[in-house]
C-alpha cells in the first residue's frame, strides 16, 4: 500500500524478492478538469509498468474495500507513503498485520512530513523506522531503524530519496521477521509516547522567509521546502508595479560589512546579500515570478536594487 515516491524503492524490493506480491493498493487519481491533468502518483507508475493488480479505493476501511482484500488471503500489508490510515477492521485482514517503512526515527515526526519536518528543525541526524502497525497513527512498536547523517546541502527531496533507499533492507528484514512471528508473542521496541512529535503536511504560508530568523534557520527552510512549497519572499523592484515574488533555492552565509542594516535589507554588494537576525546571507538561486531559475548576482545585476532595498 503506497502512493508517494517514498515507496517504490521497497516495493520494488519486494517484487524482486521470493515473496509473492498479491496487488497494489494505492491512492485513487484525483479529478482533473483539464485534459492534461497530473502525472500520476509514482507508485501506480511503477504498478503499471510491472503490469501488477491495482487496486485504488477512495477509502480502504470501507466494508467494500476491505471484502476486496479479504479476498486476496494476504499474510502482511506492507505500507508506505500510503496517505490513507488503516483501521482495525483493514489491518486485520492481513494474519500478520501490517508493517509501515516510516522516514524518521520514531516516535520523532510522527505524520505525513517527517523528513521536511527534521531539516526546517534544523536537526543533524535523522533516519527511517519500520513499525508494526497499529490503528494509532505512527504509533505501532520499532521492528528496524536506522540512523543517518543530514548533509548541509541536502534539500527535502534529496534526504528522502536518500532516505527511502535506506529503508529497503529494513522492509526486507522485517519482513522475514513477521514470517517467522507466532502472533502472539511481543515484537519490536515499544516507542515511548513521550518523545513523541509531530510532523504535520507543510502549508504554502510556512515557505515565507522571515528574515528576522538565523541565517541558519533560514537555510534550513530553504532547503526543507523543497521541492515542495519552495521557501518565497517578495520585494518592491518597480514603482507603481506590485512587489516581485521570489522563490529561494540556495543561500550561503558570508562575511560581509553590515552597518546598520535591518534584517531583510540588501547590502547594495553585486551579489544579492542580504541581512538576516544574526548577518548577511548571500542567494545563490532564485526564480522571479514567471521567469526561469538564476543566481543571484544574475537578478542583482538585471534590477540594480540599491542598498536598503528590502525584502518582505
Amino acid at each position: 500500500m503506497g502512493t508517494g515516491p517514498f515507496a517504490v524503492p521497497s516495493f520494488e524490493a519486494i517484487r524482486r524478492s521470493d515473496h509473492t506480491l498479491l496487488a497494489v493498493v494505492t491512492k485513487p487519481e484525483p479529478p482533473t478538469k483539464s485534459r492534461k491533468g497530473p502525472p500520476p502518483a509514482p507508485v501506480r507508475t511503477w504498478a503499471s509498468q510491472h503490469e501488477l493488480p491495482i487496486l485504488d479505493p477512495v477509502s480502504i476501511n470501507d466494508a467494500e474495500a476491505i471484502a476486496q482484500l479479504k479476498s486476496l488471503q494476504p499474510d502482511l500489508l506492507v505500507v508506505c507513503d500510503y496517505g490513507q490510515i488503516l483501521k482495525p477492521d483493514a489491518l486485520a485482514v492481513a494474519k500478520l498485520g501490517g508493517i509501515n517503512l516510516h522516514g524518521s526515527l520514531l516516535p520523532a515526526y510522527r505524520g505525513a512530513a517527517p523528513v521536511q519536518r527534521a531539516l526546517l528543525n534544523g536537526d543533524r541526524e535523522t533516519g527511517v523506522s519500520v513499525i508494526h502497525m497499529t490503528p494509532k497513527l505512527d504509533g505501532g512498536p520499532i521492528v528496524a531503524t536506522r540512523r543517518t547523517v543530514i548533509s548541509d546541502q541536502e534539500t527535502a527531496g534529496q534526504l528522502e530519496e536518500r532516505l527511502s533507499q535506506l529503508g529497503v533492507e529494513l522492509v526486507m528484514q522485517s519482513i522475514d521477521e513477521l514470517s517467522r512471528w507466532d502472533g502472539e508473542s511481543t515484537i519490536g521496541e515499544v516507542q515511548d509516547a513521550t518523545l513523541a512529535t509531530k510532523a504535520p503536511r507543510l502549508t504554502k504560508q510556512e515557505a515565507q522567509v522571515d528574515w528576522r530568523r538565523s541565517r541558519r534557520e533560514i537555510d534550513c527552510l530553504v532547503r526543507g521546502m523543497q521541492p515542495w512549497p519552495i521557501a518565497f519572499t517578495t520585494i518592491k523592484v518597480r514603482e507603481n508595479k506590485p512587489p516581485l515574488r521570489l522563490t529561494i533555492l540556495k543561500v550561503t552565509p558570508v562575511d560581509e560589512p553590515t552597518g546598520e542594516l535591518q534584517p531583510g535589507q540588501l547590502t547594495g554588494s553585486k551579489e544579492l546579500v542580504v541581512m538576516t537576525g544574526d548577518g548577511p546571507l548571500r542567494i545563490d538561486s532564485l526564480c522571479p515570478a514567471g521567469k526561469r531559475e538564476m543566481t543571484g548576482e544574475e537578478f542583482q545585476r538585471g534590477y540594480q536594487l540599491s542598498r536598503g532595498s528590502q525584502f518582505q
